[in-house]
């Protein structure tokens, strides 16, 4: 029986091997971001440094901080040839988003939020830019709670103007200040 038990062990220890490494947890170190596909260097489990492949979702992409985690994998059982699956950076992630609801962010607290009552962008005090957007449409009314700038005047200008202005009237004389002032 130990001779079977020994044969067994002999045959199956390599695979039984290769399974137990084919998936680690990592933990990021370096990330090199001109590769065509991003490279990161991990410390796996036990303190081995190596290098991944690291796959995204198409459409999407990050260059995360030294520290953020990984799941890795070795393809065919490899070690010459792991692949970073998933990058997460608890420090950063957002919580208690509702069922359903998703966002992007960043370690600065910038964020885009699908939220179950709309959508909120949120640059935490920074601008938030619309490139090479020659128009913008949309269906409903547009809210702004300061003040809106065409970057050769902004509307409170239009407003002091408009509702200071006088011309001359049909007598020669001033007009007196329109009685309607815009608000």
């Amino acid at each position: 029986m130990s001779d079977q038990r020994g044969t067994w062990q002999r045959l199956m220890g390599p695979m039984w091997r290769r399974i137990r490494l084919l998936v680690s947890r990592g933990v990021l170190k370096l990330v090199d971001d001109s590769l065509k596909l991003q490279g990161v260097q991990v410390t796996l489990l036990g303190g081995e440094p190596a290098w991944a492949e690291r796959f995204q979702q198409y459409g999407m992409t990050s260059h995360p901080h030294p520290g953020a985690e990984a799941v890795v994998a070795a393809v065919g059982g490899a070690r010459a040839h792991l692949v970073a699956l998933s990058v997460d950076d608890r420090r950063y992630r957002l919580k208690a988003l509702a069922q359903g609801e998703m966002a992007i962010y960043d370690d600065q607290g910038q964020k885009v939020h699908l939220t179950r009552a709309g959508i909120v962008i949120d640059g935490v005090g920074k601008p938030v830019s619309f490139v090479n957007c020659p128009d913008v449409y949309m269906d409903g009314n547009l809210h702004v709670a300061l003040d809106v700038n065409d970057h050769t005047s902004t509307m409170q200008a239009m407003r002091d103007t408009y509702n200071g202005h006088d011309h001359q009237g049909d007598d020669g004389g001033p007009t007196s200040q329109p009685n309607q002032e815009m608000s």
